[in-house]
């Protein structure tokens, strides 16, 4: 087993790493992450060191760049299915909470004002294919 290292990805926040770092590891693969305690630290400073950096060994780098790779990037339901878009069918969705009326503005600027966590907050499901903002509640 050597002891060099490849760095296989890169992550702007360590909660990102650290999940993709957990499906590693439970696939057998030892990965490492890199200035993860220094973002913690002091987010603001990601983009200028380069984000957090996920380490494996050299020889498991295939390996891991495979299962990086078979990761859905798109939202699925609670039972793991891929959410469809109700207007074209895509299965390409992605889910952001948006500020679209004033208490949900007000909101953000309470908890970017005041360091606490926004009372109010809209998600949404928005269809990356053709753009589509919709919510799975009945």
């Amino acid at each position: 087993m050597s002891n060099t290292f490849t760095t296989i990805a890169t992550f702007v926040y360590s909660s990102e790493a650290k999940i993709i770092k957990g499906r590693l590891e439970s696939e057998g693969i030892d990965a490492f992450l890199q200035d993860d305690l220094t973002i913690d630290t002091d987010p603001l400073v990601s983009n200028a060191i380069g984000g957090v950096k996920l380490r494996v060994r050299t020889e498991d780098t295939i390996k891991a760049k495979h299962i990086i790779a078979s990761i859905n990037p798109y939202s699925v339901n609670d039972q793991g299915e891929d959410i469809e878009c109700p207007n074209c069918k895509s299965t390409k969705i992605n889910y952001f909470t948006h500020i679209t009326s004033v208490k949900t503005l007000l909101a953000f600027l309470f908890g970017f004002l005041f360091g606490g966590l926004p009372f109010y907050t809209k998600y949404e499901y928005t269809c990356v294919r053709c753009k589509t903002k919709f919510s799975l509640e009945k």
